[in-house]
């Protein structure tokens, strides 16, 4: 006990002396004091030394834990969704929309995020919350890279956010780009679907129906047919059931 009081002084005294001090070349923010784990940001040489973190215990040695603020682009599974499209509190956040990847974060009640694209079975989000992350103290190999995550689509201005007392049936997301592959709905052996069109992941599973209504198409539909395309519309639950819309302004091959 005496020995991790004294490296958490130790650490506290390392910490201070950096106060108002400028890091002199690039510096990864890494999710766990591990020279393998996964970056968060990479600070840049001259940019102010982060602030030391009391959010957790002391450190293993050669580490310091530091407070980095949002917002964070990341990813949630689409089945932490609630009905009112807001992310599950217990929910794991990650870096990248891929299995394995590592967990950013966990989100819990009282976080904020937006929703800002689709991605098969993955929900993009812009996470408003302030992490815990690690700064290698002494030199050692470099960490290792992570794949890099999809940037985050370009977005018309978004309008008021809807009120906090609106049904769940009401929730919407303004326009976004939602990607996947356009396929019909039509089928001799199933049931009438409640749009003619949906985005399905790789595998043919359903991401979100979409409603192409109001979509004036210079091109048959059919050449969108069976093809990886990227929608441009707002996303709002079906009520009645647990499936998503895409109310489509906009539509291209990817």
């Amino acid at each position: 006990m005496k020995i991790k009081s004294i490296a958490y002084l130790a650490c506290l005294g390392w910490c201070a002396s950096l106060v108002g001090a400028t890091l002199s070349a690039p510096t990864a923010v890494q999710v766990q004091p591990d020279p393998a784990s996964a970056v968060i940001v990479v600070l840049k040489a001259g940019t102010e030394q982060p602030v030391a973190s009391d959010k957790v215990g002391p450190p293993p040695a050669g580490w310091t834990a530091v407070d980095v603020p949002g917002p964070f682009v990341a990813f949630v599974k689409n089945k932490d969704l609630s009905k009112a499209l807001d992310v599950i509190p217990g929910a794991n956040v990650y870096l990248t929309p891929r299995d394995g990847t590592p967990v950013l974060t966990t989100f819990a009640a009282g976080d904020k995020a937006e929703i800002t694209g689709l991605h098969g079975g993955w929900t993009q989000i812009r996470l408003e919350k302030t992490l815990v992350g690690y700064i290698q103290m002494s030199p050692a190999a470099p960490a290792a890279p992570i794949a890099e995550a999809p940037a985050a689509p370009a977005a018309t201005p978004a309008p008021a956010a809807p009120a906090a007392a609106a049904a769940p049936a009401e929730a919407y997301i303004p326009s976004r780009l939602y990607e996947g592959t356009l396929a019909s709905t039509k089928s001799l052996l199933g049931g009438k679907k409640p749009y003619a069109w949906q985005l399905s992941d790789a595998d043919g599973n359903l991401i979100a129906y979409v409603d192409l209504s109001h979509l004036l198409l210079t091109d048959q539909i059919e050449n969108y047919s069976g093809h990886p395309v990227v929608v441009l519309g707002s996303l709002k639950p079906i009520e009645g059931s647990k499936d998503l819309v895409v109310d489509a302004e906009g539509l291209r091959l990817k």
